[in-house]
């Protein structure tokens, strides 16, 4: 990974919360683990999903990890905050994992593959700390199933330019329609991916408010200086595709996107 494409602002982090906890139940409502078991979590970040997960699982213990020292203390001080005690903090790097063999009972990732210019190299790295017959839990989005109304082609436009960054920094924004075949190219048994929609309108304001306005917009405003600094896309257009994006959290408007979580066996 060349760089986080969203960068490690304090506005980022706070956006990462809001996302995490306005798609809590559709993420998360099968993320169970076996009692006792001891789980890695690669790639923490600033702990968004660590909150939920670890009290879900009282009774099992994690591992959060992250390559970012800054994401982990932002991390350790949410847990904290929330006096969560089954969870421990380390850095480190997927791809020089400081574990031995079949170490670990499950893996769980979110958002980590799409960064990453060699995710069937990470899975490889992650599946030797996997005891045999433990399992992985992914979670990827995929900007390709954006679509919204009003309609817009600046906004369209917006979202290319996140998916031209992420390809430039050697991601794949659109990687969440890439999980089965990952997983099985890796040799991961008893796959299964299933769609997780998340569909807004009026009658779900909590949505509206965290995911369409303080999720998405967001986070296409956030790469906005960076795609037209690369000229990817004007600054007229741009800003025109971002104010349109958060038209979609306006009264009428509709916003719909897909992520994907994946299972496997070692």
């Amino acid at each position: 990974m060349k760089k986080y494409v969203h960068g490690y602002s304090r506005r980022e982090a706070v956006r990462l919360m809001d996302q995490a906890k306005t798609l809590e139940e559709i993420f998360h409502y099968d993320s169970v683990w076996t009692e006792g078991s001891l789980i890695l979590e690669a790639g923490c970040g600033v702990g968004a999903q660590t909150k939920t997960i670890a009290p879900k699982n009282p009774h099992s213990d994690f591992i959060s990890i992250d390559i970012s020292p800054d994401s982990l203390l932002e991390a350790g001080n949410t847990i904290n905050s929330l006096e969560i005690k089954n969870v421990s903090f380390q850095q480190a790097d997927i791809f020089n994992l400081p574990f031995e063999d079949n170490y670990f009972d499950h893996l769980f990732l979110c958002f980590v593959l799409e960064h990453l210019p060699n995710p069937m190299e990470a899975l490889a790295k992650l599946r030797r700390v996997l005891k045999p017959g433990g399992t992985i839990m992914l979670i990827e989005g995929d900007h390709g199933s954006t679509y919204f109304h009003p309609d817009s082609t600046e906004a369209m436009e917006g979202v290319q330019c996140l998916v031209d960054l992420q390809k430039q920094n050697g991601g794949d924004a659109n990687i969440g329609r890439r999980l089965y075949p990952i997983l099985n190219e890796s040799g991961f048994n008893n796959i299964n991916v299933s769609p997780r929609m998340v569909y807004v309108d009026d009658s779900k304001p909590v949505l509206v408010e965290g995911f369409t306005k303080n999720t998405f917009a967001a986070m296409i405003e956030g790469i906005a200086t960076e795609a037209v600094n690369k000229k990817l896309i004007n600054p007229e257009r741009m800003k025109k595709g971002v104010d349109d994006l958060y038209q979609c959290a306006e009264p009428g408007g509709v916003f719909c996107y897909t992520f994907f979580k994946g299972f496997g066996t070692k």
